[in-house]
């Protein structure tokens, strides 16, 4: 029997998926696995028994990522589950931005319902004009699940798009519209596109690279849509381009004190996944990687250790070690095996970063004894038989 706990409401069309061997637990219970969204776990304690957390969603910066490695805990987003509703949710924003459909609700709202209201209306309407944006450049930063979408879509609504991704995958590629401009260099998204999107992770390499220098590259009148995350753009820079008119429109689903003030501004309260579609598919994904983890051994799509897939056990036994990357560890992992008079059938040895993970079939059924022996190896973080 696995055991899991929930740390925030978890679609049930994802934990339907759980089987009659899982137990779902309160959240101070030791568990062998934990889904979550948004809930804070930087403060966590750990327990010994935790093997495995799954977000929801694509961020991570509400787990220890780094501390969980260490710990031997694999921890899974969900990338791509919920890229169509953001994807749907930023051309929203370049609509919103350029047609002031907000400012015509608003004025509506305010006005006095009387027989001349259609008459008003249309003596004001001229104040929201606005611009199409089929036939104007768009510039997508991060061609990821979402990016992709995003061009695609664009492309179908008329627009000219130029894509910018260092780290282009051959799946993203295969999904582009021929139609797409692939560029080398993301100055030329600064200087070439009306509308520019930003679709990348945030990490020391992302932070704050929408910053003055960027901004200073923009078409006058550009329009900037931030789905991904607030830190992404440096606000003082974002700020003084919003106040001088460089930038025509800031469109973000994150809000912040000092953006909120910002003239010219469109915020959203972080919907950018807040559709009932994402949170099932966010969910089903979650739920099929934890189970795929604890009974098979395999991993996908963790942030922290190794993709590793051997598919479903078909000898005695399987065992699966979360380690440090560093010299002669498969052969002391092998060793204590060969020591037990134990063959392998089949062996996986990944390493991403610090920590590798290694999977081993074998012929002959395995016990604690052995566990404890692999467990005691310097640089083990944690060590399992995979029933």
């Amino acid at each position: 029997m696995y055991t899991y706990c929930c740390l925030n409401n978890i679609s049930t069309v994802g934990t339907r998926h759980f089987t009659d061997q899982y137990k779902e637990v309160h959240e101070q219970d030791p568990s062998d696995a934990i889904l979550v969204r948004s809930a804070n776990m930087k403060e966590m304690e750990f327990d010994p028994a935790l093997k495995a957390i799954a977000r929801a969603g694509a961020g991570v910066n509400n787990i220890p990522v780094d501390v969980c490695a260490e710990k031997g805990i694999v921890v899974f987003n969900t990338p791509g589950a919920n890229a169509n509703g953001v994807k749907e949710l930023v051309i929203a924003g370049m609509l919103l931005a350029s047609r002031d459909i907000v400012g015509g609700i608003e004025w509506l709202e305010k006005q006095e319902v009387t027989e001349d209201l259609q008459k008003r209306a249309e003596k004001q309407k001229k104040q929201f004009a606005g611009s199409e944006i089929a036939g104007k450049k768009l510039g997508i930063i991060g061609l990821g699940a979402i990016g992709v979408m995003v061009a695609n879509s664009a492309v179908a609504l008329g627009m000219e798009v130029h894509g910018y991704d260092p780290y282009l995958s051959l799946k993203a590629a295969w999904n582009l519209s021929s139609s797409i401009k692939y560029v080398q260099d993301v100055t030329d998204i600064y200087k070439e596109c009306d509308f520019i999107t930003i679709h990348v992770p945030l990490n020391d390499g992302t932070k704050e690279m929408i910053n003055a220098e960027a901004f200073s590259l923009m078409k006058d009148g550009a329009v900037l849509l931030n789905f991904s995350r607030d830190l992404l753009v440096n606000e003082t820079a974002l700020v003084e381009a919003l106040n001088s008119g460089k930038l025509h429109r800031y469109v973000t689903d994150f809000v912040t004190p000092r953006v909120a003030k910002a003239p010219n501004t469109i915020i959203t309260p972080h919907l950018g996944a807040s559709t009932k579609e994402s949170e099932d598919n966010c969910a089903v994904m979650a739920v099929k990687q934890l189970r795929d983890y604890l009974e098979n051994g395999n991993i996908k799509n963790s942030v922290n250790y190794p993709s590793c897939d051997m598919g479903v056990c078909t000898t005695a036994g399987r065992i699966g070690i979360n380690h440090t990357n560093e010299p002669n560890m498969l052969a002391q992992l092998t060793g204590v095996l060969g020591a037990a008079g134990v063959n392998v059938a089949n062996i996986s040895n990944k390493s991403r970063g610090n920590y590798a993970y290694t999977l081993i079939d074998t012929d002959s059924a395995l016990d604690e004894t052995i566990t404890d022996k692999i467990a005691a190896i310097s640089g083990v973080r944690k060590v399992r038989i995979i029933k």
